[in-house]
């Protein structure tokens, strides 16, 4: 997305899209039609952003959530392996658990 100035002639607004994994560009116009084709586009970007920070913010928030859930895991687990060897279990081959022989 630019304005482009091409052989000494006046200013022009083209717009760059992919499709089937080439990339395109798109002559928009001059003047005015560029210009309005040029606020779209920055609308577009800048509602994007809006949306992507909205976006990072969320996935903080649920990140933080998480962090006690992990602890709560690790501890879990700690209590498993040590009922698991208090009952006579071992871990065979560092895989599933058996009972101990004997």
């Amino acid at each position: 997305m630019a304005w482009e100035t091409r052989q000494g002639k006046g200013r022009y607004y083209t717009r760059s899209r992919r499709i089937n994994g080439r990339v395109v560009r798109e002559y928009c116009g001059t003047g005015l039609s560029g210009q309005l084709a040029a606020l779209q586009d920055a609308e577009k970007r800048a509602h994007k952003a809006t949306q992507l920070r909205a976006w990072q913010t969320e996935q903080g928030c649920l990140e933080e959530l998480e962090e006690p859930l992990e602890e709560l895991d690790g501890v879990c687990d700690l209590l498993m392996k040590a009922t698991l060897i208090g009952a006579g279990y071992h871990r065979h081959k560092r895989g599933e658990w058996r009972r101990r022989r004997g």
